[in-house]
């Protein structure tokens, strides 16, 4: 039975991808290997890492003032490299917090230097991002951080904050690329692959060439973004085959039309189940303040939380997967990121209007 893929990470990919994935698996232009078999200084693997990049900067509308990096480690080796490699003796960095996410990465940075914390929505139960008024910016900082989209929370910067001459920096592992926004605001943004444009195994980094020339030069070669900056992702071995996907899913979004087509179709998708949340007369209850409420993971409770296990149980057995909240927080959570179909979306609107039904 086909199923609806609504999980947090590794998460659902285009099929189109999938498919031409799977018809270039075993022989790749013709070469009578697979590019997994390939190295990575073949002049094949070298137009793939070339094309991502440029995908990538063409679809943020951005020029050669900004470069992109394709590491490995995920999101959470970024919490440290940021720190290692801006995060000097004598300096500070900012962090607005706004879920659990942000909480990791300004753990990781305490651990490499001094951090200010310029907001924190954890009185609230992270329901909501910071308002200007209460955004506390130190005097003279390194950068100030924020996380995007907060996956577990599910609450999302609808808008970004004005930081005038501070570098901007944000984690968008769970949003990137999933709608228009001025990319040229951010000195460096990094996006595990995993939920929005491709599978787990490479992580982009976005990284403007005056903020890099800042990076400190005294960091191990390997944690230094100069040393791939440099050799153009290609320091090291790459993760050849999550590159590969990538590349294609970038040319799956600029198949759609680009980013503001792709917004167009995930706030037609959150607005279904959004719409099941609050026309429900309390059945569920959204955990996000409205303003800040996520395009991409939609978190909600029942009011009855004795029903969220068969809520979870029954949405499985008609072929809606991963819907079960993170373990930290409990309840639900529906993921609907880039390559969910709108399908899926109504399916699980009318299924969760059903089930209120049967049980309010």
């Amino acid at each position: 039975m086909p199923v609806s893929n609504f999980n947090a990470g590794p998460a659902v990919l285009p099929r189109v991808v999938l498919e031409r994935a799977q018809s270039e698996l075993l022989d790749y232009q013709g070469r009578g290997m697979s590019i997994v078999e390939m190295s990575h200084r073949s002049k094949e693997y070298e137009a793939i890492n070339k094309s991502a990049e440029t995908r990538f900067k063409a679809l943020l509308g951005l020029g050669d003032d900004y470069r992109v990096l394709l590491m490995q480690g995920g999101a959470s080796t970024q919490f440290a490299l940021l720190a290692l490699n801006f995060l000097r003796p004598g300096t500070l960095a900012d962090y607005a917090i706004t879920g659990s996410w942000g909480e990791k990465a300004l753990e990781e940075a305490r651990r490499i230097g001094e951090v200010h914390v310029a907001a924190t929505m954890a009185e609230g139960g992270y329901r909501k991002v910071p308002s200007a008024a209460e955004l506390h910016l130190s005097e003279h900082p390194t950068y100030l951080h924020l996380t995007s989209n907060e996956t577990i929370q599910g609450v999302q910067w609808a808008a970004f904050p004005e930081s005038g001459e501070i570098p901007l920096v944000a984690d968008m592992s769970s949003d990137i690329l999933s709608r228009p926004f001025d990319a040229t605001k951010f000195s460096l943004i990094y996006a595990g692959a995993q939920k929005n444009i491709g599978p787990a195994g490479v992580t982009v980094v976005l990284i403007q060439q005056h903020f890099l020339d800042q990076a400190r030069a005294e960091v191990p070669t390997i944690f230094s973004y100069k040393t791939h900056a440099k050799n153009n992702s290609l320091y090291n071995t790459p993760p050849v085959f999550a590159v590969y996907m990538l590349d294609l899913v970038l040319g799956w979004i600029e198949s759609l039309g680009g980013l503001a087509a792709i917004a167009e179709r995930n706030a037609a998708k959150a607005g279904l189940i959004y719409a099941a949340i609050d026309q429900s007369n309390g059945f569920y209850r959204g955990h996000a303040e409205t303003s800040a409420r996520s395009q991409m993971n939609v978190t909600f409770r029942l009011a009855d939380e004795a029903l969220e296990k068969p809520f979870l149980a029954e949405a499985q057995g008609q072929g809606m997967v991963g819907l079960a909240g993170h373990r930290s927080v409990g309840g639900v959570r529906a993921s609907i990121y880039n390559a969910l179909e709108h399908e899926a979306c109504a399916d699980l609107a009318q299924f969760m209007s059903l089930f209120a039904q049967k049980h309010g």
